[in-house]
């Protein structure tokens, strides 16, 4: 299952985001023993995630001796969707009907279930059309019109001057501004506008998307098959999972009528066969600069792993109890995560890869500086990150973030941070006061306690324990050095902040309330939210400089490739390319393609217990079924917000449905290595065949088929 990178945690403020490239030589195979002067940089580190404003017409017919003319691109366009605001999807028949992943419908799926259905036990399939389900606030956007704004954006920013936060300021005004300018226009009007920003900042451009609104479930399987294998299946192949849903746009109550599709071909895969992936890739970092990647390699990466270990194991020992689906949600994100997380950090950790980016690093810097582009730009990110460095720990650990804290301690350490906020400043409190309505409602004591414990702790390793907040974390009232999980336990015993009466009291009391209460939580949360406070003007700061370095950077790096490069992901409609090819894993070789067969040797194999476990209608199939392909797997470039992408062939039909990347691809997210780096799609004659000889879903197999 493809999620978006979770690089870092969703604290208050965005840590940093990055910079640089890739390159246009050939790269080494990498030796025992590393020479990085030697590494070159492969000819597509930064990817293939290519845009329709400016489309590879002419790489295209180099490459596969196709020459897609402006017609194709732009059917590909019209028949791709943007499911939601975090899948792809596409439409695959004449009548509106719209295909994307399982794990993307899962929510709406279920969320469409009457009393007394499981939809996730049982599937859904609506034998007429009567029977399919609106999915209520459920949308799907088609990209009808595309505007380059560059010059109006650019001229925006410059004429701001040297101020880097004016600079920011001007560039978002003349998105609004352009926004409501298009808004008027005879043929944007009734889209939704979006302005698109490409090199960061190199490029910028106004989509306008026609919404749907009206959409319907048609087909879902069970979650047993959309989720085959769980969690210790993901990121892997060879793969067995029916991770496909169907839906329906409907327009003024009736089926929408659409040319613009792609008709399903249950036959085209085969070894070597060119592959397009059209969808919205949710955001890659492969302009980042060495500087920043040694970044995320030493701090970021490691400390959010840690966390979403720690929280996933407290959330799986209260679900031990509740078996609550919600909950069941979080570990399976958490999970996922943290398993995207791990590959990708395992991929900073690998001198060759990055002694590739180093490498395209001095080749760019090279060509930049042939054009009479400055080289300062990379020295001031450097210093920048050297600065973020500095604050990582302060603003990592004492932020108000409920995944880190829990629910209670989070609330203390925001109105910490509001009473010395206050404190500098009076005026604000009638503003600031209004958080104190928010008193927090956690799942359990206990998960609080885990998840508080588990902070302490982290906070303890990574601050030290003669730490000022450490300290008084860790130090009963009487003197003695508590545990991380003791003084948690004793700190959530004490506290009244869950008290509606007496956060009341508090409000009432006013800012001199809010700063002098002794009660423990709150003491402590003023501890740290003073520290906050400090870091977190610093890294607002910090943050906005890089903004602006990177825009240059990505102007840089525009002006000396122009197009050749594609731009990082923006979840932005992208086509991507790619052939059926197997690789070597595991000291044997990966095929092209699985077979149902496989998906009932790995239930029986691991005795029918979940996550293998098959439903009942499964229990039988006939034998017709276990040779027909299921997945298979190619060369595409893809990360997450791809999930749903129709991967389709020359002529524009339908061959697979992306919903995965191999261990191998984790790394994508900085650096795209295609020598083992493969998207895992199911098969569409899979797709027909479950429907044919499962559930039996002829009116669907017509539709698609016909």
């Amino acid at each position: 299952m493809i999620s978006f990178p979770h690089h870092r945690i969703p604290f208050a403020g965005t840590l940093l985001v990055g910079l640089l490239a890739t390159s246009l030589g050939w790269a080494q195979a990498p030796s025992a023993t590393l020479n990085p002067d030697t590494v070159q940089a492969g000819p597509f580190d930064m990817g293939k995630m290519w845009t329709f404003d400016t489309p590879p017409t002419d790489y295209f017919r180099k490459t596969y001796n196709f020459t897609p003319d402006a017609n194709w691109f732009r059917e590909v366009q019209l028949a791709s969707l943007r499911f939601a605001d975090y899948c792809s999807a596409s439409f695959v028949s004449a009548n509106g009907l719209v295909m994307t992943n399982h794990h993307c419908a899962r929510e709406s799926g279920t969320g469409v279930a009457r009393r007394g259905e499981n939809l996730n036990a049982t599937g859904f399939f609506a034998k007429t059309a009567a029977e399919e389900r609106k999915v209520d606030g459920l949308f799907v956007d088609q990209l009808v019109k595309i505007e380059d704004i560059s010059k109006r954006v650019q001229d925006a920013v410059a004429a701001a001057g040297a101020d880097e936060t004016a600079q920011v300021q001007a560039r978002e005004k003349a998105f609004s501004d352009l926004k409501d300018e298009y808004t008027t226009k005879a043929d944007w009007k009734g889209l939704e506008l979006q302005t698109i920003t490409f090199y960061d900042g190199g490029r910028y451009a106004l989509y306008g998307f026609k919404r749907f609104t009206d959409v319907r479930l048609v087909f879902m399987p069970e979650l047993n098959l959309g989720f085959f294998g769980g969690d210790p299946d993901n990121f892997t192949y060879p793969r067995y999972a029916l991770d496909c849903s169907f839906f329906r746009v409907y327009d003024n109550g009736k089926p929408l009528k659409t040319t613009h599709f792609f008709k399903f071909n249950p036959n085209g895969v085969r070894e070597g066969e060119p592959t397009f992936v059209t969808g919205n890739p949710g955001s890659t970092e492969r302009l980042k600069t060495v500087a920043e990647l040694e970044y995320d390699r030493d701090l970021p990466f490691p400390q959010t792993l840690t966390l979403f270990r720690s929280r996933s194991n407290a959330l799986q020992a209260y679900n031990a109890t509740v078996k609550s689906d919600s909950v069941l949600n979080e570990i399976f994100n958490l999970e996922n995560s943290y398993k995207a997380s791990s590959g990708q950090l395992a991929g900073l950790r690998d001198p060759y890869l990055l002694a590739r980016k180093a490498a395209f690093e001095r080749k760019f810097k090279a060509d930049a500086q042939r054009k009479g582009i400055s080289l300062k730009t990379w020295d001031d990110i450097a210093t920048n990150v050297a600065a973020l460095r500095k604050t990582f720990n302060d603003y990592t650990y004492l932020a108000p973030n409920p995944i880190s804290l829990g629910e209670t301690m989070t609330f203390a350490m925001t109105l910490g941070f509001i009473s010395e906020a206050v404190a500098a400043n009076p005026a604000i409190w009638e503003q600031a006061k209004s958080v104190l309505d928010d008193i927090p409602t956690p799942k359990s004591r206990a998960l609080e306690e885990a998840f508080l414990a588990a902070h302490f702790a982290e906070a303890q390793a990574a601050l030290g324990s003669d730490d000022p907040y450490v300290k008084a974390a860790l130090t009963g009232p009487n003197g003695q050095v508590r545990s991380p999980r003791e003084a948690a336990a004793a700190l959530l015993a004490a506290t009244k902040l869950t008290s509606r009466s007496f956060v009341s009291m508090l409000m009432d009391g006013g800012a001199v309330a809010l700063g002098s209460n002794n009660d423990p939580l709150l003491a402590l949360g003023r501890i740290g939210g003073k520290r906050f406070l400090a870091v977190n003007t610093v890294v607002r700061d910090l943050t906005t400089r890089q903004q602006v370095l990177r825009s240059q950077l990505g102007r840089a790096l525009y002006d000396t490739y122009g197009t050749a490069i594609p731009p990082d992901a923006t979840f932005s409609l992208r086509i991507n390319d790619g052939v059926v090819k197997g690789y070597p894993y595991n000291g044997t070789q990966a095929p092209i393609i699985t077979t149902f067969s496989g998906l009932y040797d790995r239930n029986y194999s691991f005795g029918n217990k979940d996550p293998w476990k098959l439903p009942a209608r499964w229990a039988n199939p006939p034998a017709e079924l276990l040779k027909q392909p299921m997945c298979f797997i190619s060369t595409n470039d893809i990360i997450g917000g791809n999930s749903g992408s129709p991967i389709i062939n020359k002529n524009r039909e339908a061959i697979g449905l992306a919903f995965d990347g191999n261990m191998e691809s984790l790394p994508g997210s900085f650096i795209f290595v295609p020598d083992a780096n493969r998207t895992v799609s199911v098969h569409t004659g899979g797709i027909i065949a479950a429907m044919r000889y499962i559930y039996k879903a002829d009116r669907l197999v017509q539709e698609l088929t016909k």
